[in-house]
């Protein structure tokens, strides 16, 4: 059992160093853009590069607006298939799973051929439209990990239980969902949106064919020309994703407390 538990510990250490050893070698690459020294220099440059704010900004306001729509989307759609479309489930499940299988630049040049100036709804041919265009394309890519968070979510509950009774008590269908199920689903909904920001954050091919300021083809341009700063963008970017993860873990635990 004591050779069990050391070489459990050994797995669990081996694993730790292959993930945060690469972490620390770009941490300590990026701190080396003055010659002889280490200094925070690289991260002063991209700190104060208007740039990265723009494009930080303009991903993170998609990021938000992507999730609400893929909130919006997803939330009562699962809800209905699973209480009154069970025999959907296969079907709904693979129209989900579309957007793994399919790559990200047949989607957007689909979009650029279904919705140029010429088309019936001329998307592209404004600076609104395209953004309108970019948040429906994110919400396609984000689709297969929003649906599965929400349906793992709706699993755990009773939703026909719980729906008859808030029926029974007056609740109208909008209201069941506001203030029965989507509660109890809260978790699964945030896990399914830091997921979604995360991959916003990073997403190029939409950004870039769409010529919109995002951060994912910042990084790209930065990577291409610079040395040091790539690395600082690199951890800059991590550091936002783990922070999404730590507001998972308070945001859900807080909301599974007030559910109970």
């Amino acid at each position: 059992m004591k050779r069990l538990h050391l070489g459990s510990w050994a797995i669990v250490l081996f694993g730790a160093l292959y993930f945060l050893l690469p972490l620390v070698a770009t941490f300590e690459f990026s701190l080396r853009m003055v010659r002889g020294i280490y200094s925070f220099r690289a991260y002063e440059v991209v700190f104060g590069d208007p740039r990265f704010r723009e494009t930080f900004t303009f991903s993170v306001l998609a990021a938000v607006a992507t999730i609400v729509v893929g909130t919006l989307l997803v939330v009562p759609t699962a809800y209905w298939v699973r209480l009154k479309l069970p025999g959907w489930r296969p079907v709904i499940e693979f129209v989900t799973l579309l957007p793994l299988v399919i790559p990200a630049i047949v989607i957007v040049f689909g979009y650029l051929r279904m919705y140029n100036s010429s088309s019936f709804l001329p998307l592209t041919a404004t600076i609104s439209g395209t953004n309108v265009l970019l948040v429906c394309g994110y919400v396609t890519l984000a689709l297969p990990y929003m649906y599965r968070a929400v349906d793992t979510g709706l699993s755990a509950i009773d939703i026909g239980t719980l729906t008859e009774a808030a029926e029974s008590l007056g609740a109208s269908r909008l209201r069941v969902m506001l203030d029965v199920i989507l509660p109890n689903v809260r978790a699964a909904v945030l896990s399914g949106a830091f997921l979604t920001f995360a991959i916003v954050i990073g997403e190029f091919v939409f950004a870039s064919l769409l010529n919109r300021p995002g951060f994912g083809p910042y990084l790209q341009i930065v990577g291409a020309n610079r040395a040091y700063e790539p690395a600082a963008l690199a951890l800059i970017a991590f550091a936002v994703t783990w922070g999404c993860m730590g507001a998972l873990q308070l945001l859900g635990g807080r909301g599974q407390r007030k559910a109970r």
